[in-house]
This record gives C-alpha cells, sequence and structure tokens, in this order.
C-alpha cells in the first residue's frame, strides 16, 4: 500500500514543481522571437503551454512544447506589460517549439525549430502538411549533437593512422 502512495506523492511533487528552467526558457525565446516579428504590433502572453517533451540522451536535452499565445491591449513595446489585460475576442497564435541544449552549466542551444501561425491556420486547410514540416523539423532538431557522437568511436584512431586496432 506505500508504493502507491509514494508513487502519487512524487506525481504531485513533479506537477506542483511546474516547467523545467529549459522549458521556461524555450518559452521566453519563442516570445522574444515572436515580438521580434516587424508584423507583430501588440503585446502577447503565454495563455498555455501544452504537449510538453523534454528528453535527455549523451549529445544534450530535447524539448518540445505547444505555446498558446493571447493578443493583450498594449503595445508591444509597453513600458510595464505586466499590466496589459487579455483581449479574448482577439488573434491567438500557436506556436510549435523544439530545442536541443547541450548539457554544460549554462545550457547552449545546439539546434531549435520554432513556427507561430494563427490558431485557425493550424487547424485548417494545410493543417497535415503544416503538422507534417513541424514534426519532420523536430526530429532534425532532437538528432542534433549526436552526428558529432558518432565520430569518435572507439578504434577510430588506430584506423585513421593506420594502426593495428
Amino acid at each position: 500500500m506505500r508504493f502507491p502512495l509514494a508513487l502519487c506523492l512524487g506525481l504531485v511533487a513533479m506537477v506542483a514543481a511546474g516547467p523545467s528552467p529549459l522549458q521556461r526558457r524555450v518559452v521566453r525565446e519563442v516570445l522574444e522571437a515572436f515580438h521580434g516579428r516587424s508584423s507583430v504590433q501588440a503585446l502577447f502572453r503565454e495563455r498555455a503551454v501544452e504537449g510538453v517533451v523534454e528528453r535527455e540522451d549523451p549529445s544534450g536535452t530535447f524539448v518540445q512544447l505547444r505555446l498558446s499565445l493571447v493578443q493583450t491591449a498594449c503595445g508591444k513595446r509597453a513600458p510595464r506589460p505586466q499590466n496589459c489585460r487579455t483581449l479574448e475576442n482577439r488573434r491567438k497564435p500557436v506556436c510549435v517549439a523544439c530545442y536541443k541544449f547541450d548539457h554544460g552549466d549554462v545550457p547552449k542551444v545546439l539546434d531549435k525549430y520554432h513556427n507561430c501561425g494563427p490558431s485557425h491556420h493550424m487547424a485548417g486547410e494545410g493543417e497535415f502538411e503544416i503538422k507534417q514540416r513541424d514534426e519532420a523539423e523536430c526530429r532534425a532538431v532532437e538528432e542534433a549533437g549526436k552526428a558529432t557522437d558518432a565520430l569518435y568511436l572507439p578504434g577510430m584512431y588506430a584506423f585513421s593512422m593506420g594502426l593495428p586496432a
């Protein structure tokens, strides 16, 4: 009976902990890139983060998420953006983001991909093609750094020098 209780408490602790530092960093970077577009004049806020995937492998940490945004009443250069009210009946873009970080003390971005579009764009005509492209780009990002691991196989130096293995 103790194991199920411990498992439940562990899951509650994971949910209470919230997003990881890398997930928060991805959200922050996607928002910065979105606001950096010349066509974006309003300030947008995070509405929801869904479909979060975070995996580690020997080459780094892969983070994938879907970020829903909501438009605010402020311009993107607002002096105090925390006081901006959201406009629920306005634009609600959805972003797909995939980032690969190295294992450093201050993780460096090895590769990244993000695609933001209006929510109706993601659920309408061309949805299948957009989803396929996003999935292919995210697979490529997840593979970042793995190719360099394959370059240093045991015995490779002996073969390159013509020495017996």
